[in-house]
């Protein structure tokens, strides 16, 4: 009884299945024939009625046509835009030599803005100066170890100066103008600025109003004290420059520097780095650092205010 019932089973599947294959035939072939079908198109005269033109078509040949055009349009856009000068209007698309040009040119737009700025700040400090209004800066009190230690080694006196100073103010005692004058003055405690033997001394008769002293290579350059910025730039003479304007009219320099860590207009204090000491090409390869201070105008001699 269940195996009989199987083979019903088994035919009444295999008679569906064949069915379904006839019907999908017939439904193919009726899709087939309705595509090739063809339809008569004419052009009439509007006047006489009179046929100018016809022709035959089908679905399946305006599905062709159709195709075939569409596949032509893009096939000569894509020739147009790559071949022609007309991708360069495509939004986002642009050759990598004009991209790098553009770069560079804005790199340099920006470096000519930041120079203009500095040269701004150097003629405002410069201005201020010439109309004896500098922004004099004040000095922080010293109070750390090192700078008091410092203090000490700078401001100890041998016997022969402690006499001559003892002399002095023993003829200066009764001397109003010499007392107001020295009470007006203002002690100031110098960095040195860099570290090096002295290769040439303080000779204003030969034009020399500073000394030049021989370095080790990158050596850091300190501001003898605190004070403003007022010109750094590139000379022919002395390579990197850096000048300094500290309080009292006192004018640090620094000259024939490999590089500069500040620029004009900035603040910096006593003792922070300012520049880095380079090469003087006319000392054989010899590191030369040149110092000089100005106070008032007047050149001063660094050995008398430095312990170098």
């Amino acid at each position: 009884m269940l195996v009989f019932i199987k083979r019903a089973t088994f035919a009444i599947l295999f008679t569906d299945t064949i069915s379904v294959k006839k019907e999908l035939k017939h439904i193919l072939s009726d899709f087939m024939q309705l595509m090739r079908f063809k339809y008569r198109v004419s052009i009439l005269n509007e006047n006489t009625l009179e046929e100018n033109w016809h022709t035959r078509l089908s679905r399946f040949s305006v599905l062709l046509f159709a195709s075939a055009f569409f596949l032509t349009t893009f096939i000569l856009l894509t020739f147009l835009i790559f071949v022609t000068p007309l991708r360069h209007y495509l939004p986002g698309y642009g050759e990598s030599g004009n991209r790098i040009a553009i770069v560079q040119q804005s790199m340099t737009t920006d470096s000519l803005t930041h120079q203009l700025e500095l040269q701004q700040a150097y003629l405002s400090v410069l201005k201020d100066i010439i109309n004896e209004k500098p922004q004099n800066d004040t000095i922080k009190s010293l109070d750390s170890v090192m700078l008091k230690e410092r203090a000490t080694v700078l401001l100890q006196k041998s016997k022969r100066e402690n006499d001559f100073i003892r002399d002095y103010e023993e003829s200066q005692k009764y001397n109003i103008s010499s007392i107001s004058s020295a009470s007006s003055e203002k002690m100031y405690v110098f960095f040195r600025p860099v570290r090096g033997v002295i290769a040439s001394t303080y000779e204003p008769q030969e034009g020399n109003f500073g000394i030049s002293l021989i370095t080790s290579s990158q050596e850091n350059v300190m501001s003898v004290l605190e004070g403003t910025v007022v010109y750094a730039a590139f000379t022919f003479d002395y390579g990197w420059v850096i000048q300094v304007q500290h309080e009292n009219d006192y004018i640090s320099i620094y000259k024939n520097n490999t590089r500069l860590l500040k620029g004009a207009g900035e603040h910096v204090k006593a003792g922070e780095s300012i520049a880095i000491t380079g090469d003087d090409q006319n000392s054989g390869g010899r590191k030369h650092f040149y110092f000089e201070i100005w106070k008032q105008g007047k050149p001063v001699n660094p050995q008398d205010v430095i312990v170098f």
